[in-house]
């Protein structure tokens, strides 16, 4: 169960995932966070791209942390059913 009373995550929420195919030139990586802002509201970090590169970022604000959780579970589950996969070097993860 998740106790919203003190403003602070229940547990911390990392993914840092890649997708690589030599044949077809492909090296991406994907990787989520949940935080907490300054204003105490949850957000869910999102950062994509080919590894090496910067790539994009979009960030997701929510009041009730379970939503945040709920949407980082469905990404993981689209990302891995595309072939996406943990990375053995971690601390990669939205430097």
């Amino acid at each position: 169960m998740i106790d919203d009373s003190s403003g602070m995550l229940t547990q911390p929420y990392h993914l840092y995932i890649e997708r690589t195919n030599a044949a077809k030139n492909m090296a991406r990586y994907y990787a989520l966070e949940i935080s907490t802002t300054l204003f105490g509201d949850t957000c869910l970090t999102r950062r994509w791209g080919r590894i090496g590169f910067g790539g994009q970022t979009m960030a997701h604000h929510f009041e009730d942390e379970r939503d945040a959780v709920r949407m980082f579970l469905a990404l993981t589950r689209q990302k891995r059913a595309k072939g996406y996969r943990p990375c053995p070097l971690q601390g990669r993860a939205l430097a």
